[in-house]
């Protein structure tokens, strides 16, 4: 089972979420479900078809946040503030090829948004190659493309 990492707040709003859906939502379901039990036959019921089914969803939701939170590791404070490159990080390096810098923020995979140009999921593979690295390291990393090559030239 893979590790995800989450700041604080994400995970303490996982975990209200999760409350919300156990003693809110799941039990609203089941009383939807009575309700519509009550409105005679079942088979042609479509309120108590849609009802079973709002449950179901809500199930799925609660099965999903009780796995992504036994898989979550909260990030210290020594993961955010630190001489060398990890989850939280704002990385500042230089591309050798392209003699350009470049900007990333090295997040979570559960905070990662595809279309945000500025950040790279821990997960990918710029992310995984940057862990650990420090301020004037070299790191080489293959990608669909081919190899790039960056200089950490700063770490926030």
């Amino acid at each position: 089972m893979k590790v995800m990492y989450l700041t604080k707040e994400q995970y303490d709003r996982l975990v209200a979420d999760l409350k919300k859906l156990k003693a809110v939502d799941r039990k609203k379901a089941i009383a939807d479900i009575s309700t519509a039990r009550e409105h005679g036959d079942l088979k042609e019921n479509a309120e108590y078809a849609a009802a079973k089914e709002k449950q179901a969803l809500v199930e799925g939701k609660i099965l999903r946040l009780e796995e992504t939170l036994s898989r979550a590791r909260v990030m210290t404070d020594e993961m955010l503030n630190s001489d060398v490159v990890r989850v939280g990080s704002r990385v500042k390096l230089y591309d050798t090829k392209y003699d350009e810098e470049l900007e990333y923020g090295i997040v979570p995979s559960a905070e990662f948004n595809p279309s945000d140009l500025d950040a790279v999921s821990i997960d990918s593979p710029v992310g995984k190659a940057l862990v650990g690295k420090e301020v004037n390291d070299i790191v080489e990393i293959q990608v669909p493309s081919g190899t790039i090559q960056y200089k950490v030239v700063e770490i926030n």
